[in-house]
């Protein structure tokens, strides 16, 4: 018996992780066992989607990919889900014209954003701000 072709694809945002099952099937896309179609909020479902739009049908309607994304926020999670969903389609086609569409649309599909959040210091609020004086 043949093994069967089975990826582990990861994405990251943030402090937001996707990991992104991909098997051959039908078409089916779930997030966190939540099929696409109904994934709430709306936006979210939009930025998740990009990948297959500009892929086109023929590409991803034959593998199911079931993504399990955790930490961060719901958008941080749906660019995570986005590039690990992206990087999924890349390295089951190994197509480098896909890959060229996806970095002309949206670099960030395909190569993550190293961006982090900077660290409190003493003597303020934030990172940056410092609590105000006064000389009177």
């Amino acid at each position: 018996m043949p093994a069967k072709k089975v990826l582990v694809i990861s994405g990251k945002r943030k402090t937001a992780i996707a990991r992104a099952v991909v098997k051959p099937g039908i078409g089916k896309i779930r997030i966190n066992r939540i099929p696409l179609e109904i994934f709430e909020p709306e936006i979210a479902r939009e930025k998740i989607m990009e990948p297959l739009i500009q892929a086109g049908d023929e590409v991803w309607k034959q593998l199911d990919i079931d993504i399990k994304v955790s930490g961060g926020g719901y958008m941080g999670q749906a660019e995570a889900a986005r590039m690990a969903l992206a990087n999924a389609l890349l390295k089951w086609t190994k197509s480098k014209h896909l890959r060229s569409v996806f970095v002309e649309y949206d670099r960030t599909m395909v190569v993550g954003d190293p961006r982090r959040k900077e660290p409190k210091k003493f003597g303020g609020p934030g990172a940056r701000a410092r609590d105000q004086k006064s000389y009177r």
